[in-house]
């Protein structure tokens, strides 16, 4: 392919800095299709590679290409790519190597797209293995589309992927999700388009709007009610949820374990609070509860049957605000504030 566009892509030559570099077009390589992106979605794990922070396990690389979120259009393909005859295909980033099967042999931390030595996204051309990539749902925008790889995936596999189908949103489960960005938004409207009952908590009584208008039954402030499992317990009755999609880390897990069910899930996937150690012990034990990681967003066959059940549910990825590829530090500035409703996108 020729193209007389320029490929650059931003870079972190040090933490906490961006800057834009230009790289030569990449050539697929037999087995590799070249995507134009269009559009970049930014997760939490962005923000901890960009600042070096120490809770991200990984070092990051000088010059890294941060992110893990793409769409964009097939504009070439090598001769062995499944992709050769769908040049012009609209397709989102499969950021990591897990095709299938069990996370312990299927998943490679240090091959996860925007994050330690592993270049993400965040360019106009990007050569990615074919198994990098996967048809986006029909009718979306670039945007959208963008905006469901990480954080959707993560909600899906939280819900629906967890061993012997425990915690599966169906009508008569009930769900809890925490807060409104990209991953909590996914879990509200994934939950209830399966017909489970979904009690949200936020920070304001505007966000828990729009936690209604998503699919959200029951809706809990948990600045106005701290102790906000006791809320989630009169609701239920008494009886607690299913499952839980924690997505606080130490500062609301205590909560969290309180909310749930005798033999509930609470599925444990974010940091976003710290807080003193707490002895979980107890209520894991004496209420049967299980907390189960979700890792690395999901599989590629996950991520399949998320584009399927996005697509039969006509869900719409919910895009807080859309950035130009030259505002990229104004919008890793603005995900500091982690004060978004959904996702943060940069159109590339």
């Amino acid at each position: 392919m020729a193209t007389k566009e320029q490929n650059v892509a931003w870079v972190i030559p040090s933490a906490s800095k961006l800057t834009q570099s230009a790289f030569p077009t990449p050539t697929p390589g037999p087995s590799q299709a070249l995507v134009r992106i269009t559009a970049v979605s930014l997760n939490f794990r962005d923000h901890l590679v960009f600042h070096h922070s120490a809770a991200y396990p990984l070092q990051t690389a000088p010059n890294l290409i941060p992110c893990s979120d793409g769409a964009g259009t097939v504009v070439a393909a090598g001769a062995s790519s499944k992709w050769r005859n769908h040049i012009g295909a609209s397709v989102i980033v499969n950021a990591n190597t897990w095709m299938d099967g069990d996370v312990g042999d299927g998943y490679v931390f240090d091959a996860v797209m925007g994050g330690g030595e592993a270049n993400g996204t965040l360019a106009r051309y990007l050569a990615l293995d074919d198994e990098r990539i996967l048809e986006g749902p029909k009718g979306l925008s670039d945007a959208e589309a963008a905006g469901m790889v990480t954080a959707g995936l993560t909600a899906f596999n939280a819900l629906f992927e967890a061993p012997g189908g425990v915690g599966k949103p169906a009508k008569g489960v009930t769900v809890l999700t925490q807060g409104t960005g990209g991953v909590s938004c996914f879990a509200i409207q994934l939950a209830s388009a399966a017909g489970a009952t979904v009690i949200a908590t936020s920070s304001t009584d505007e966000k828990l709007e729009v936690a209604k208008k998503l699919g959200a039954t029951h809706v809990v402030n948990y600045r106005k009610t701290p102790k906000w499992a006791d809320e989630v317990l009169r609701i239920t009755g008494g009886r607690g949820v299913d499952h839980v999609v924690e997505v606080g880390g130490a500062g609301t897990i205590e909560e969290a374990l309180r909310s749930a069910r005798t033999g509930g899930l609470v599925s444990v996937m974010g940091i976003l609070t710290e807080s003193k150690q707490a002895d979980l012990i107890p209520a894991i034990l004496f209420g049967a509860k299980t907390i189960r990681g979700v890792l690395g967003a999901g599989s590629k066959a996950m991520n399949e049957r998320f584009v399927r059940f996005v697509e039969e549910h006509q869900i719409r990825p919910v895009v807080a605000v859309e950035y130009e590829f030259e505002q990229a530090a104004e919008a890793f500035a603005r995900l500091e504030k982690q004060s978004e409703i959904g996702k943060i996108v940069i159109r590339v």
